[in-house]
Order: C-alpha cells, then structure tokens, then sequence
C-alpha cells in the first residue's frame, strides 16, 4: 500500500510546519491584542488627557503625576501598529525597543499615579464631576479610569508573552530571527525591572502601614530600609505562667514583637508598641511540634544568643506559613 502524503512528511518538515502555525497563530493575536490596546490608549489620551490640559481641570504637575508618559506610549503604539498590520514583525519591534524606557517610567510613577488619583477624586470636586462624565460615554463601556491606568504594564506582559513566543517559533534562517530574538530579550528585560519596581513599591506600602501600627519612641524609623514578609499574632509561651498573645512583624533581617497599646489609650489606642527586636542572622529555629500536619497547630522555637522564644500558633496552616517566612528570613541572612 502506498502512504499518504501526510504520513510520507519527514519530521524536518512537520517541525517546521508547527512552528509556522504557531507564528502564525501568535502574530494574529499580537496585532490584534496591540488594536485594542491602542483604541484604549487613545481613549484616555483624548478624553482625559487631553480635555484635561485644554480645560485646566488639573494643574500640569498634577496632570503629569496621575498620568505619567501616557501619550508617548500611544504614541509608540501609533508607531508599531503599521508594522504589524504589514507583517513586517521584526522591523517593527526592533523599532519599538527603545520606546520600552517609557514603561519603566511608568512603573515607576505608579504608585504616584494611584495617589494622586484618589487625592483629586476626594478633594477635587471639579475633576470628580469631569471622570464621572467621561466615564459615562458609550466609549468607555464599563470601563472606568482606575481601570484604564494600570493598562500598559498589563500590555508589556502581554510584549513579554506574545514576542518571545513569535521569536521561538520563527525559523533561525528566517529574515528577521535575530530581530524578533533581539526584541524578546529586551522587552524581557523590561518586564524584570517593571516587576522589580512593583515589588518595591508593594513593599513600600507595607512598610508605611506597619509604621503606622507602630507607636512610641522605639517605634521611630523602625522599617526604613526594611523589607516586609509577614505580620500576625501569636501566644508566647514563657517557662512559666499563660502564654501572652504578641503581635509580631517579620522583616527580612528582623523579627519585632510588639503589644497592643490599651483600648483607652488617649493618643495610641489600636496601635502597638515594641517589646523587641530579634535579628534573623542569629536565629535558629526548629518546629517543637506541629509536624504531623493536624488541625491543632504547633509551637515554634526561636533560639538567639541571649534569648529563647517558644511561640505558640494553634493554626497548622498558618504555623506552616510562619515557619516557611521564617525559613526565607533566615536563608536570606546567611547568603
């Protein structure tokens, strides 16, 4: 019998088949996904930003602040958009790399960005009125502007995805390989710092939180520097007596144990106050029990040169996400 011309392909050829399909595939949804994107951008970049500096709603500064490089970043989508709809991938994203210090800057205005937003919605009674009536065109959709803001560091994952899959499945003797490859690790590279830049701002909100919980004059400049890794109370067990509920912080190189200040406190009710500041380079922690992963929890044992903590926790869950914290913690001193 003779075989098909299906079965007759050799293996070069149907590889090379499955990586045009998915070329394919992947450049339909690029472009696409960059249509809506940049339908989007020019929403805001026309009724917001650009209303906003013909009318004076916001001053410049303020205006720059809760939007960032906006208009640029359309503006470099404008750019691409051509290039794509020709087919022409690596030119077009070659093009677009060095657009891509657009979006660090944005992230790093992010932060500044959310602020500034709630601040103007609260006080700014004329700029409150102005969003809820563009947010009420039939543009717009649901879509409201806290929704729209975070949207290009959505879109540069989407880069992230979308390129690198387009680099894999094109040919190394295809023309623009070394374009698409070049443009990936770039757009790559992007979305590190981005996530870096998140991350750090993330980190910065929890430390001006637990600062705030914190108060009296131990409490002074505590978390400058610091990064936050977990925060809840637990029963310290002492040699004799009851064990006392203690809330405690754990940052990366310092565990604080703090006490709640009394209800009635005039000026610091609902805040707490340092009892002690442990540091992680010199603990050694061991589970005394709470292996057997029943519902009952367990006892931690927290060992530093002049000091013992034996710290109860009667949630198995959660005495695992402390000794898992606090594992990290540890391992992060010792590197």
């Amino acid at each position: 019998m003779e075989r098909s011309g299906a079965s007759g392909r050799c293996p070069v050829q149907e590889q090379r088949a499955r990586w045009e399909r998915k070329r394919a595939c992947t450049a339909r949804e690029l472009l696409e996904t960059e249509r809506r994107y940049q339908e989007q951008l020019g929403l805001v970049a026309t009724y917001f930003v650009g209303i906003l500096r013909a009318t004076g709603t916001l001053r410049p500064a303020e205006r720059q602040a809760l939007f960032g490089p906006w208009e640029l970043i359309y503006g470099a989508s404008q750019e691409l958009l051509p290039y794509l709809e020709g087919g022409h991938w690596g030119q077009g994203l070659e093009s677009f790399c060095p657009h891509l210090e657009l979006y660090t800057q944005f992230a790093a205005n992010a932060e500044v960005s959310r602020t500034t937003l709630q601040e103007q919605l609260k006080k700014n009674k004329r700029f409150r009125r102005f969003v809820r009536l563009q947010e009420g065109r039939t543009e717009f959709g649901s879509l409201r502007l806290q929704d729209l803001l975070p949207l290009p560091l959505q879109r540069l994952q989407q880069y992230e995805n979308l390129v690198m899959a387009l680099a894999e499945n094109t040919g190394p003797n295809s023309s623009d390989h070394q374009q698409l490859t070049r443009a990936a690790r770039l757009i790559s590279e992007t979305a590190q710092r981005v996530h870096s830049i998140g991350q750090k701002q993330k980190n910065d909100q929890h430390l001006r939180r637990v600062q705030g919980l914190l108060s009296g004059r131990q409490a002074k400049g505590l978390t400058s520097g610091r990064w936050f890794l977990r925060q809840g109370w637990l029963l310290v067990v002492p040699p004799h007596g009851e064990p006392r509920p203690r809330m405690f912080f754990l940052f990366s190189d310092v565990l604080l144990m703090a006490k709640p200040r009394p209800p009635l406190h005039l000026l610091q009710s609902g805040t707490f106050a340092c009892r002690a500041l442990y540091p992680m380079a010199q603990c050694q922690l061991h589970r005394v029990f709470g292996h057997s992963g029943g519902p009952c929890g367990g006892l931690l044992s927290l060992s530093f040169p002049h000091e013992k903590l034996l710290l109860m926790c009667t949630d198995q869950e959660e005495l695992l996400r402390w000794h898992h914290s606090l594992t990290l913690a540890i391992s992060s001193q010792k590197n």
